[in-house]
């Protein structure tokens, strides 16, 4: 049985809100066009409550037989309306605003409590880790209180490069670009894009090293040479090459 159809059949079994598709999609637009909009919206509290029927199921999966896993990755796809690759872990519990704007590349993984508000579109590249409880915030409220109190909000599209690692209890804000190859120390909170290749952390998050792209590829090179041997964990251990710390 495929994902797809395994899905469906997981659509039945539970009876999870279905998908709204005839009714009136302007505020889910204007959400997603980074305008102001209601979330008290139909259409939009008809998603938000499938998504959370679909991870009440997921988070009480379990891990020990290739039919919890198979099952785990079935949620998924109807969680994120396909928009998965191959090779994604999500350790439960796991939470979101609505799923289907959220867009993972290969090999991503997550670690416990990670929480992702997909007000925006949300896209996180090949090979990504996020550690425990990293949250990832595209929802965002206009700073004035009294505006603020009118129920209105919009949404801001965040994007994650590949290769990056994301420490524990770290905050990614709205709107912020994380380019490819990036270390995220634990804790931190970054408000603003981040240039690839580099190592930032704390409140603010701010760029403490750079990494010598050339120098990181030439020690994959010399990893994947004793591996093609059979020994890499053997006999390579990672040197610290390829980095430059800034100024103060």
């Amino acid at each position: 049985m495929s994902i797809e159809e395994y899905a469906a059949k997981l659509e039945q079994e539970y009876k999870f809100t279905p998908i709204p598709h005839t009714l009136d999609q302007t505020q889910k637009h204007r959400m997603l066009d980074t305008k102001i909009y209601r979330a008290s919206d139909t259409v939009l509290v008809d998603e938000r409550a499938r998504a959370r029927d679909i991870l009440k199921v997921y988070n009480q999966t379990a891990q020990n037989t290739p039919e919890e896993l198979f099952k785990r990755k079935a949620l998924l796809h109807l969680l994120t309306r396909g928009q998965i690759g191959p090779d994604c872990w999500i350790e439960p519990p796991f939470n979101c605003d609505y799923g289907n704007n959220i867009t993972l590349g290969k090999g991503v993984y997550m670690n416990f409590n990670c929480v992702i508000l997909d007000c925006g579109y949300v896209s996180i590249g090949d090979n990504t880790f996020l550690a425990p409880n990293v949250q990832i915030f595209g929802a965002a409220h206009p700073v004035n209180p009294l505006i603020r109190s009118k129920g209105i909000e919009f949404g801001m599209p965040i994007k994650i490069g590949s290769d990056v690692w994301i420490g524990g209890g770290s905050i990614i804000c709205p709107g912020v670009t994380i380019g490819d190859g990036v270390t995220i120390g634990a804790g931190s909170v970054v408000t603003k894009n981040v240039p690839p290749y580099t190592i930032i952390a704390g409140n603010p998050a701010k760029v403490i090293r750079v990494l010598n792209k050339e120098e990181c590829e030439k020690e994959e090179h010399e990893y994947e040479e004793l591996n093609a041997l059979g020994k890499a964990f053997e006999d390579w251990t990672p040197p610290p090459k390829g980095t430059l710390t800034l100024p103060n």
